[in-house]
């Protein structure tokens, strides 16, 4: 196979995407093994069996997408649109990938981490790209759910078992995702009124959407502060929270002020680096608490 055509597979998956979801996966798993590292082959059976859905089910979100895909100056690139990828090959490569990921999940890691994958996929491609995307204003809020769904994966991985503190991350990740895709759809909401798309900020405006962007980072906030306190976090978890959640709301009441497209990637910019860094203190949290290790 070409280069240029194996790029173009690897674009379907959305890869950026993929890497997103991989970083709530790992520190899930450092706090259901009890700050332990678990073993090298299940960390990467599960995020390599992790990378397979995401893939598989953001591929399939781009057969589906290819209409609006055309409209909008953001995604007019992508393979299935220049012909890079024909649809007939696209959706035998969604196949292996979205069958792939849940057996090599189900008999390389477990059944339950293999089930939540399963859902995560079915609800993105049923419920986001099918049912809500092109009809309600609710697309990203609802079916974000799908994207928040690595931390149950991680937790299962380790433990076959779900409690709060996955739930909890779930909720994280949950709310994290409104004000990440919304801060970017003010920036291409002309892109979205071509498409017909109702994503919030070309349908009721810059305001409010910064007013929700606002309010969800807030909520996010308290719900750092409870996961914090169900999984017994550390003091460095504790003050990552506290300092990022205060940054995030900083820029989400600078946007609010100020309603202009600079803002709003600021926003967008820094959501990203949010929940890498936040991410990043559960690790390092459990291993410094419970193993005295820097």
């Amino acid at each position: 196979m070409q280069h240029s055509k194996a790029a173009a597979f690897l674009a379907l998956t959305k890869p950026r995407i993929v890497e997103l979801l991989l970083v709530t996966t790992v520190p899930a798993m450092i706090v259901a093994a009890e700050g332990r590292v678990p073993s090298f082959w299940l960390i990467a059976a599960t995020l390599i069996g992790g990378s397979l859905a995401a893939g598989g089910a953001n591929t399939i979100n781009m057969i589906l997408d290819q209409d609006i895909d055309k409209k909008m100056a953001r995604t007019r690139h992508r393979p299935l649109v220049t012909g890079a990828v024909k649809t007939r090959e696209a959706i035998v490569f969604a196949g292996i990938l979205t069958v792939g990921s849940c057996a090599w999940l189900w008999f390389l890691v477990n059944p339950l981490a293999a089930v939540l994958a399963a859902s995560a996929i079915l609800f993105y491609v049923l419920v986001y790209t099918l049912l809500l995307k092109r009809t309600s204003t609710q697309n990203i809020v609802i079916g974000g759910a799908a994207g928040a769904v690595p931390p149950l994966v991680g937790w299962a991985a380790v433990t076959g078992t779900l409690d709060w503190p996955p739930v909890l991350l779930f909720v994280i990740v949950f709310y994290w995702t409104p004000p990440h895709f919304w801060a970017l759809a003010i920036c291409y909401r002309s892109d979205y009124k071509t498409a017909d798309i109702p994503m919030l900020p070309s349908v009721a405006g810059i305001a409010p959407t910064a007013q929700r962007i606002l309010r969800y980072t807030i909520i996010l906030w308290l719900f750092t502060f409870a996961f914090a306190w169900v999984a017994d976090m550390g003091l460095i978890y504790w003050t990552a929270a506290a300092i990022l959640g205060a940054v995030f709301t900083f820029f989400a009441v600078q946007l609010l002020r100020c309603l202009d497209t600079k803002k709003a990637m600021q926003v967008f910019r820094f959501s990203i680096t949010y929940v890498l860094l936040l991410f990043a203190a559960i690790v390092i949290d459990e291993l410094v608490v419970v193993n005295g290790m820097i």
